[in-house]
């Protein structure tokens, strides 16, 4: 699944100034908690537009897209704490996707607050990325 979504993204940017990024690849956000430590993350997949924030660490700062395939053992965290910590950091569009229920569900980030739709790859085919116009990702290849 990672490797369907991370192929259609990549084919579509061909060409344009952003990168694609598998994890591992580190995402540096900052604090906003009671100790402010900066938070670090390995998002399955990482768009950046802004190429001054990649260094040789990863991305500091919030990229305009990530990608989370749920698993048992991260559902919780990707759902609740790093949807938190993303919207507080400024990702623009956090996907949450779904391999058992075939779901893809969407975040975008409207002021200052997410706006979610789930999207069911047996009813749509397509998913376009707000965040990339023009880019449109075929569920049903993905989840085929």
């Amino acid at each position: 699944m990672l490797r369907k979504l991370l192929h259609q993204i990549d084919s579509f940017l061909i060409g344009k100034s952003c990168g694609v990024f598998p994890a591992p690849f580190a995402v540096r956000l900052p604090g906003k908690d009671e100790d402010d430590t900066e938070k670090i993350f390995q998002p399955d997949i990482v768009v950046v537009c802004d190429g001054s924030k990649i260094d040789k660490r990863g991305c500091k700062g919030a990229p305009g897209f990530i990608i989370e395939i749920l698993s048992p053992s991260t559902a919780v965290n990707d759902m609740f704490y790093k949807l938190n910590i993303y919207n507080n950091a400024g990702v623009k569009e956090y996907w949450i996707v779904d391999p058992i229920k075939k779901l893809a569900g969407t975040y975008l980030l409207k002021n200052k607050k997410y706006r979610y739709t789930a999207f069911d790859a047996g009813i749509t085919a397509e998913l376009p990325v707000s965040v990339l116009p023009g880019c449109v990702i075929d569920l049903k290849t993905v989840f085929g």
